[in-house]
């Protein structure tokens, strides 16, 4: 969502960090780029102008202008205001449900995502912080709403509130009031019903279930594609039923992001989650340094390793390990390798959190590497029998010719795939023997296996040199195309290893 901003900021700071001294006026030139490309991101105006204020007051001091590179330095200073123009006070993940049964309440317009979002936010409460959780529709208007919540509480597994016909949103909310005590639940979740627009129905049905069941957190549900209407909602929807916190949806679309930009300044509300696509767990806590860092290129290298720990199970991390250190890589491993990467969001998702990458992903797809090249990778290696899959040294003409017709490939399609296979296999054997125990090693425990760390505590600028540094290492010094240490690094997962080796 934030692509167009993230391209245009870039394009001002590739200009400055390229100075050796900045002018007052360098930054005010590149300031009011700054400032356009805000607007244009759908940002409203006085938040951009007290943002550009805000960076301009702090940049032109002495500091700046003496600093050794002063363009990197402008590009902090955006970076740390972006992140003041985002956050909230308190950990936008942590919702309060302390007092069991905690009530939750659901609110937004009609066609913002009310009813998936409940359901995503069940899930996530059920699975991450072990809470019995019970939903329940009051949306009496819209046909089927409540048969929607109830068959995705069975495709979670999540309990709902059995639908009784003819009853008022007030007379469901005290319903679910009571099953909540006596069924021994930790949350209940309360889906209101929705509007096209903000009228007086919508805000008294809202209101009323509020003064019955006094919830501990009211999330107002919006879409992140409707731009500054979205924080027009947002504030009166704050003011006549009061929101704590905002979830905002459709954070995968193509959407300019300018309504995530000035919520928080506007509204005073934090946004405590973020809607990813129409999947059940395709929700993120809202992390405005993640978020910052992404805009200005930086990349999110937490996420990516967050990700990589949710795709890969421990075991089996430390069982490849053992045999990579051996210098044992055949065409399952490599498959594994092709899964976890697609399970990742493929491609584009991966090179969009690696630092520096956003640029790439492009040129990456013009050159035709994408998910649909890896899924044709998958498919020649399933069109091989175990025993070649075991041992790929036994593919001569007649089995490849087998292979490429049974996969509809072409069997120079093949030769790369083998060759791409080799020079995995080459770099395997020499991560799993290179540095203090291994670097293969440190990667594996990166990734949650024995003895993990903390992906928060990871400093990206550290990881970045360490995927340098392998980028040194590899056969023949650099990867093709300028992909040079992109084979997962220090704390990537191994799944990334061997990227961009199409040729």
């Amino acid at each position: 969502m934030f692509e167009n901003l993230s391209e245009r900021l870039s394009g001002v700071f590739d200009r400055l960090t390229k100075q050796g001294a900045l002018s007052e006026d360098d930054v005010k030139t590149a300031l009011r780029e700054v400032r356009v490309a805000l607007l244009e991101a759908d940002v409203s105006l006085p938040v951009a102008r007290d943002f550009v204020k805000a960076v301009q007051d702090k940049a032109t001091g002495q500091a700046v202008t003496k600093s050794v590179t002063p363009g990197q330095q402008v590009v902090k200073i955006v970076h740390d205001e972006l992140v003041h123009v985002l956050s909230g006070d308190e950990d936008p993940g942590k919702l309060k449900i302390d007092n069991a049964p905690a009530p939750i309440l659901m609110v937004g317009l009609q066609g913002s995502g009310k009813t998936t979002t409940t359901a995503k936010l069940a899930k996530r409460l059920k699975e991450r912080d072990g809470k019995r959780v019970l939903m329940a529709s009051l949306d009496v208007n819209r046909p089927a709403a409540m048969e929607q919540l109830q068959i995705l509480g069975v495709q979670i597994g999540v309990d709902t509130l059995p639908i009784v016909k003819g009853e008022t949103p007030v007379q469901i909310a005290k319903r679910a009031k009571t099953q909540a005590s006596l069924g021994g639940y930790d949350v209940y979740m309360l889906d209101t019903a929705g509007r096209l627009h903000i009228d007086q129905e919508l805000i008294q049905q809202a209101a009323d279930v509020r003064d019955v069941v006094n919830p501990r957190e009211t999330l107002l549900v919006v879409d992140g594609l409707t731009g500054q209407v979205a924080v027009e909602v947002a504030e009166e929807f704050d003011d006549k039923i009061g929101v704590s916190g905002v979830v905002l949806t459709r954070m995968d679309g193509d959407g300019r992001g300018g309504a995530a930009l000035s919520m928080r300044a506007v509204t005073g509300k934090p946004i405590r989650f973020v809607g990813l696509g129409e999947k059940m767990d395709a929700i993120e806590t809202f992390e405005p340094e993640r978020i910052a860092g992404r805009i200005l290129g930086m990349g999110d290298i937490v996420a990516l390793v967050e990700k990589a720990q949710a795709t890969i199970e421990a075991e089996q991390a430390e069982r490849m390990m053992k045999r990579f250190a051996k210098g044992q890589f055949n065409m399952n491993d490599m498959r594994e390798q092709l899964d976890q990467m697609l399970k990742m969001g493929g491609m584009e998702g991966v090179m969009g959190m690696l630092p520096g990458m956003g640029k790439m992903a492009k040129q990456v797809q013009q050159a035709g590497f994408d998910d649909s090249a890896i899924k044709h990778q998958i498919a020649m290696i399933q069109s091989m029998t175990k025993r070649e899959r075991a041992n790929p040294g036994l593919l001569q003409a007649s089995r490849k010719k087998r292979i490429a017709a049974g996969s509809g490939m072409e069997v120079s399609d093949l030769n790369k795939l083998l060759k791409m296979h080799r020079q995995m296999a080459d770099m395997m054997k020499k991560m799993g023997k290179m540095g203090k125990g291994g670097m293969l090693k440190q990667a594996m425990k990166a990734m949650g296996g024995k003895g993990g760390m903390d992906p928060s505590q990871m400093d990206p600028q550290a990881m970045e040199a360490a995927a340098k540094q392998m980028g040194r290492t590899m056969p023949g010094g650099k990867m093709p195309g300028g992909f040079g240490g992109m084979g997962g690094g220090a704390a990537l997962p191994p799944g990334l290893s061997g990227f961009g080796k199409k040729k």
